[in-house]
């Protein structure tokens, strides 16, 4: 079931009333989590059986970590949780993609007799989400962060939450639990303000994501087809399509979250105003970054001496790998790596020539980060993208060859909305700014709400279009 569909927009509406009938804050919790499993049936009910394990398992594992005292059954039990939620990840997700590369590998070094094999594996939408989510909770019990949840439906819940279920925000047990536990009640603000950034997020996907999608995905099919100009044309329409896809979804899931009476962490802050790759990591997909961060990069030794370029580059090509079973995924990761590590390189110049530091301390400097760190963005999303490494290689070289021509095919709604979104998120930074949007009155907010579903409606593509990360 997809949000901006027919089917979401009869879905939620139910699940309101439900809430609402509910006399106590345990009914109501059991509708949410129904609710939630209707909500992930509606794509294919026998991946509920993943949903289930998963939280049986580490509920079990997090009660029994909490009480046990010997810490060799303690990592025992969290090794028991990492098996079986990272094993589902794997078999569903990479199975397929490394007995391909085993193959290549094989036939690389002579062995040409090997047939191929392939499963035949669906990826569960979502998989790679919960199960981060899932994961939290136990290592967070395990380093004594966190106490186990005592009601197996809130826990259950926090796994199934239906608005980030497939798509993430990935929200932490610590952050989500708490509320659990409260009466959340929703008044008139937290309706508008959740139905104003659902409306933001449903307007990103259907207006523009969807409108961009067709002229990116010809580019993209067939890059040897296009030179220069057009390619960085293309690569910028892409960054704004994977941005309003995947920030609206974030939107509209934190939204419909917030109308419920529940806070989900804020996933996305203006990233391609970024003036460092560092930055634009602080800004992108900011559920994904910390947990990446926190449970992997920290763990593996962090930026302790010796360790540092290593671990960064370790975080990132798994970060990478994530996002997708394929080689350009893992490159896209790799890439991002290494142009973290050359910023650490520079901000250690920084600190031993002084005419550098001089340079950043200039006014002009930002403009220039910005836009090199954009350029840099950029081209990691052509690796993101490419159908292969060729095709991204391919079109990396041509993006910098001197051909300066637009074909037709250039998009105006991208680049426009490209334009419009680094406006909107510069303005939204000005205080000015921020105080005439609080200014406005509630009936028009509400207004406007109602207008801009009402124009998604209207204006948006045929048929409804799978999120760029439903396939993560």
């Amino acid at each position: 079931m997809l949000f901006p569909s027919v089917e979401f927009l009869v879905f939620l509406p139910a699940v309101y009333l439900l809430c609402w009938m509910a006399p106590r804050r345990r009914l109501k919790h059991m509708v949410l989590l129904a609710a939630s499993y209707v909500f992930y049936a509606a794509w294919d009910w026998r991946f509920l059986g993943l949903i289930l394990f998963s939280t049986v398992v580490d509920y079990l594992v997090g009660g029994r970590l909490y009480l046990e005292t010997a810490e060799g059954r303690r990592r025992r039990l969290l090794w028991i949780s990492l098996a079986a939620n990272l094993g589902l990840l794997g078999y569903f997700k990479y199975a397929n993609f490394f007995l391909d590369s085993a193959l290549r590998l094989i036939h690389a070094c002579g062995l040409t007799q090997v047939s191929p094999t392939t499963l035949e594996i669906i990826l569960p939408v979502g998989i790679s989400f919960y199960t981060f989510q899932t994961l939290s909770y136990t290592i967070d019990i395990y380093r004594g962060n966190l106490r186990p949840s005592d009601s197996f439906l809130e826990f259950a819940l926090f796994v199934a939450f239906f608005p980030q279920l497939v798509a993430g925000p990935i929200v932490r047990a610590s952050t989500f639990l708490p509320q659990l536990g409260r009466d959340n009640r929703v008044d008139s603000m937290r309706w508008l303000s959740g139905g104003a950034q659902f409306t933001r997020g449903y307007v990103k996907k259907v207006l523009i994501a969807d409108r961009i999608a067709p002229y990116v995905d010809a580019v993209f099919s067939h890059p040897e087809q296009y030179q220069g100009a057009t390619l960085w044309a293309a690569a910028f329409c892409y960054a704004v399509q994977i941005y309003c896809d995947f920030s609206g979804y974030s939107d509209m899931a934190i939204g419909v979250a917030r109308t419920l009476g529940y806070r989900l962490p804020k996933n996305f802050d203006a990233p391609y105003l970024a003036t460092s790759i560092q930055d634009f990591w602080r800004r992108w997909h900011i559920s994904l970054s910390t947990w990446l961060r926190d449970y992997l990069y920290i763990p593996l030794g962090g930026s302790r001496r010796g360790f540092r370029a290593g671990n960064l580059m370790i975080t990132m090509l798994l970060g990478g790998l994530w996002h997708g079973a394929s080689w350009t995924f893992v490159v896209w990761g790799g890439y991002h790596g290494a142009l973290l590590m050359i910023h650490r390189g520079w901000k250690r110049l920084a600190r031993e020539y002084e005419w550098i530091a001089a340079w950043r301390r200039q006014p002009w400097w930002a403009a220039v980060a910005w836009a090199i760190t954009l350029i840099a963005v950029l081209i990691g999303w052509v690796f993101f993208r490419a159908q292969t490494l060729g095709d991204a290689v391919l079109m990396v070289q041509r993006m910098f060859l001197p051909v300066l021509t637009l074909e037709p095919w250039v998009n105006k709604v991208g680049v426009a909305a490209g334009l419009g979104l680094l406006a909107w998120q510069y303005a939204q930074r000005l205080p000015a700014f921020r105080a005439g949007l609080r200014s406005i009155p509630v009936t028009v907010t509400g207004a406007t709400i109602a207008m801009g579903i009402a124009v998604a409606l209207v204006l948006a593509p045929e048929g409804a279009t799978p999120f760029i990360y439903f396939q993560f």
